[in-house]
C-alpha cells in the first residue's frame, strides 16, 4: 500500500467512499433525529450535550476514513474488506444513537465506534509495511489510535460522574493525534480528492436536513394544522438550505488546501472546523422537524427555545463557513462583513414571530450580497486563480 501521488490528475471519489458516506449519513439522521426529540421535550441542554458528542463520534470516524483514504488507497480486494468492516462499524454507531439520546447509554455507540477505528489502524499498519518513507507517521496513527480505543472502551466501566470528564479528556487526546502523528512527516494527501470528499458530505448532511424537515412538515400537513405556519416553516426552511449550499459551494475548497500544503496549522483549522459545518448543517434539519412538530402538538415548549432550534445552528453554519471557508479566501475589510453581520440578524430573528422564514430571507439577502461583491472584487471561483 504505497502512498498515492498528491499531484494525480482526475482524482475523485471512489464508488466506495460514496457508499460509505451513505452509510454515515443513516448515524447523521439517528443523531438529528434524537436532537429534534430532544428539543420537543423541553432538554435543551441535554440533547444538545449528547448531540454533540455522538456527532463527533460520526464525523471524527468519517473524517479520519477520508484523509487516509486519500493518502492510501489501493482499491485491491484486502483494503474493500477492510473498508466494509468501518462501514458495518458506521451501521452498528447509527444503531446505538437511539440508546444515546433516550438513556445515555453509549455502550452500543461505543462498539460500533472501536470496529470503525480498529479497522483503521489495520489500514495505518498496513501502510507502514508498504510506505517506509512514512512509516514513523503511520505507526504513530496506529498507536494513537489504538490508545483512544481503550479509553473509549474502560470509559464504559467508571462510574457515571466520571462520563463527562473522560469524555472531554478523550475527544481531545483523539484531536490530538493527526497532530502529533504528522509531526513526523506528511501523508501524501491529495487536496482536490480531500475538497471534493468535504464537498460530497456536506451535500448529504444538507439533503439528509431537507429529508428530515419534509418528512416532519409532511406529516404536519397530513394531520391538518396551521397551514400558514407549516407554509411559513416550509418555506424558511427551503431558502435556508438552498442559500447554505450557494454559501458553501461559493469558494473551490480544493485551491485553499493546494495554496496551503505545508500551512499545517491553517490546514488543520479547515479540517476540524468542518466539525461545526456539520454538525449545524445537521442540528439546522432537527431544528425544522422541531418545529414542525411544535405546530401539530401546540405551544409545548417557549416560542423562543423553538425559534432557537432553527436560528441557532444557521448562525453557526454562517460563522464557521466563512472562518474556515471564505475568510481565507477574501482580501479586504469590507468583504469581512456580510457572513457575522447576517449570523447576527439571524440571532436576531430568533424572537420573531416567524424565526425560519425570516433566516431564510436574510440568508438569501447574504447570498446576493455574496454574488454581488464576489463578482465585482477578486477571489477564485472558478479555479483559475488562486488565493494569496
Amino acid at each position: 500500500m504505497p502512498g498515492r501521488d498528491p499531484g494525480e490528475p482526475h482524482r475523485t471519489a471512489t464508488s466506495l467512499e460514496l457508499l460509505s458516506d451513505l452509510c454515515f449519513v443513516i448515524a447523521v439522521s439517528q443523531a438529528s433525529g434524537g436532537l429534534a426529540t430532544a428539543v420537543t421535550g423541553g432538554h435543551y441542554a441535554t440533547g444538545c450535550l449528547r448531540f454533540l458528542l455522538v456527532f463527533f463520534t460520526i464525523w471524527w470516524a468519517w473524517m479520519n476514513f477520508t484523509w487516509f483514504a486519500s493518502a492510501y488507497d489501493p482499491d485491491d480486494v484486502p483494503y474493500r474488506l477492510t473498508v466494509l468492516v468501518q462501514i458495518t462499524g458506521s451501521l452498528v454507531l447509527a444503531a446505538g444513537v437511539g440508546r444515546a439520546f433516550r438513556d445515555g447509554d453509549l455502550r452500543l455507540i461505543t462498539l460500533g465506534y472501536v470496529v470503525l477505528r480498529t479497522a483503521l489502524t489495520a489500514l495505518w499498519i498496513r501502510a507502514a509495511r508498504s510506505d517506509q518513507a512514512r512509516r514513523r507517521t503511520a505507526l504513530r496513527f496506529a498507536l494513537g489510535v489504538t490508545l483512544c480505543q481503550f479509553g473509549w472502551v474502560t470509559l464504559l466501566f467508571l462510574p457515571a460522574a466520571a462520563h463527562l470528564p473522560g469524555i472531554l479528556v478523550l475527544v481531545t487526546a483523539e484531536v490530538a493525534v493527526p497532530v502529533w502523528a504528522q509531526a513526523a512527516g506528511m501523508t501524501p494527501w491529495h487536496p482536490h480528492h480531500i475538497g471534493e470528499r468535504y464537498e460530497l458530505f456536506t451535500l448529504i448532511v444538507l439533503g439528509e436536513s431537507v429529508a428530515a424537515a419534509t418528512v416532519a412538515v409532511r406529516g404536519a400537513f397530513d394531520q391538518h394544522h396551521d397551514a400558514g405556519a407549516l407554509y411559513r416553516l416550509a418555506a424558511g426552511g427551503l431558502l435556508m438550505v438552498f442559500a447554505m449550499w450557494w454559501l458553501y459551494f461559493d469558494r473551490p475548497a480544493h485551491l485553499l488546501l493546494a495554496t496551503t500544503h505545508q500551512a499545517h496549522r491553517r490546514r488543520f483549522t479547515w479540517a476540524y472546523g468542518h466539525y461545526l459545518v456539520f454538525a449545524s448543517a445537521a442540528a439546522e434539519g432537527a431544528g425544522l422537524a422541531a418545529n414542525a412538530k411544535l405546530v401539530t402538538r401546540g405551544a409545548a415548549i417557549p416560542a423562543a427555545a423553538a425559534g432557537a432550534a432553527v436560528t441557532v445552528p444557521v448562525a453557526v453554519f454562517l460563522i464557521t463557513v466563512w472562518a474556515v471557508h471564505v475568510r481565507p479566501h477574501q482580501h479586504g475589510g469590507v468583504e469581512q462583513l456580510p457572513f457575522p453581520t447576517a449570523a447576527a440578524a439571524v440571532l436576531a430573528a430568533t424572537w420573531s414571530p416567524a424565526p425560519a422564514l425570516v433566516s431564510g430571507l436574510l440568508l438569501a439577502a447574504l447570498v446576493a450580497v455574496v454574488t454581488v461583491t464576489g463578482r465585482a472584487g477578486p477571489g477564485p471561483r472558478d479555479g483559475t486563480t488562486t488565493p494569496s
